[in-house]
């Protein structure tokens, strides 16, 4: 089966087609993918690919290439010798990164096909189409160290074996973290009578704890007014990630709701006149899924902020009749605790430097050691 593609670098010059293989996930639509064109990271640049089965289109793809020498932190929470190990190679030798799929999501938000395409006969063109973009970037003087395609359940990960990705390395990091919501939950009720016991007892505690503060959803105006304080509350607790590869704009916030409008909600937590936190969800379809978070840590254990968002989170979903939420990943056990499941994702690397590819196994098992964390499970 012989398929083609087209590359673009503008979103604006997508024709509408896409959109109609894009209807099932809104972060490949063209209008997220504005957002990204007006928004995204300094050190990231978008392509779009459109693939084609004699000219009818039937995929499209998302890339992202990240430029890591340019952020001044990779992240200051960890100071272990596998973290400064880590940031090193990363500046040295894998500091140019080309994304299939969105680096700043968690889940598979790296194409779309036609029902019916087989993903294993399309994903030679997929690559093909990675070389062209590869090659474009060394005209303009830009290697490209490391090739990643993220993130995929296991179905999808057994294409890419099929289709002949032996000389990438197959990984598996943080697991996405979903939150199924029940079909007999028509309140926040009934989700918190589900509850056992010592979970019923956490979230009262932590509504307890939260008393005094005021949770605010913000208009556009409104984030625009608070725009300087969200971006150091998001900015302080990225950068304590353990590691990162990129910083939102100060600006992203207000062009996303500028863009998707009510698909877009952020919820300013406030104590008095003050804005001491915010969290972001995007409606996706019949999901829910969460996106950026900032909050004052000098206040975060007092008011058990985070979980407090965490429960904001659910009774929404369940009060707009979502069926499942999307936590991603990271937090995995206080996600864990309020009913989240974590599934499996996986993800195929390749370094452009052989000899480094070859050894890519062990490399990657030192640099990513796997995340040991308990899981709950709150109901009865």
């Amino acid at each position: 089966m012989a398929f083609t593609f087209t590359l673009f670098d503008n979103p604006n010059l997508l024709p509408e087609s896409w959109d109609q293989l894009a209807s099932e996930n809104i972060f490949l639509s063209r209008v997220y993918l504005e957002v990204l064109q007006l928004s995204a990271p300094e050190n990231m640049e978008c392509k779009y690919i459109f693939i084609f089965d004699d000219n009818k289109p039937i995929g499209i793809a998302l890339s992202q290439f990240l430029d890591v020498n340019r952020l001044e932190s990779f992240g200051e929470r960890d100071r272990c010798l596998r973290s400064t190990a880590r940031k090193i190679i990363f500046k040295n030798f894998s500091s140019h990164v080309l994304f299939i799929g969105n680096n700043m999501l968690t889940g598979q938000n790296a194409f779309a096909f036609t029902p019916g395409i087989a993903l294993f006969t399309v994903l030679p063109t997929l690559r093909l189409a990675v070389n062209a973009i590869k090659s474009d970037y060394a005209k303009r003087g830009k290697k490209i160290h490391l090739t990643t395609f993220k993130d995929f359940d296991e179905k999808d990960a057994s294409d890419f074996t099929k289709a002949g990705f032996d000389d990438h390395l197959e990984f598996s990091t943080q697991p996405n973290m979903i939150f199924t919501i029940r079909p007999d939950w028509c309140a926040e009720e009934d989700y918190i009578h589900s509850l056992s016991k010592k979970y019923r007892d956490q979230y009262k505690r932590a509504r307890k704890k939260s008393e005094g503060i005021q949770k605010k959803k913000l208009n556009l105006e409104e984030i625009i007014q608070y725009e300087n304080t969200i971006y150091d509350l998001y900015f302080h607790v990225a950068k304590n990630a353990p590691f990162n590869t990129f910083f939102l704009s100060r600006n992203h916030f207000r062009t996303f709701k500028e863009k998707l409008k009510d698909k877009f909600l952020f919820y300013g937590y406030f104590l008095g006149d003050r804005l001491i936190g915010f969290n972001t969800l995007v409606k996706n379809g019949k999901s829910m899924d969460t996106y950026f978070l900032g909050y004052d840590e000098t206040l975060q254990r007092e008011k058990m902020l985070y979980l407090n968002m965490l429960y904001d989170m659910i009774a929404y979903s369940i009060n707009k009749g979502f069926s499942e939420i999307v936590f991603g990943r990271t937090a995995l056990e206080i996600k864990s605790s309020v009913g989240a499941e974590p599934m499996k994702m996986y993800g195929f690397l390749q370094h452009g430097n052989k000899l480094i590819n070859k050894n890519m196994h062990w490399i990657f098992n030192y640099l990513e050691p796997v995340t040991t964390w308990q899981e709950r499970n709150p109901f009865k």
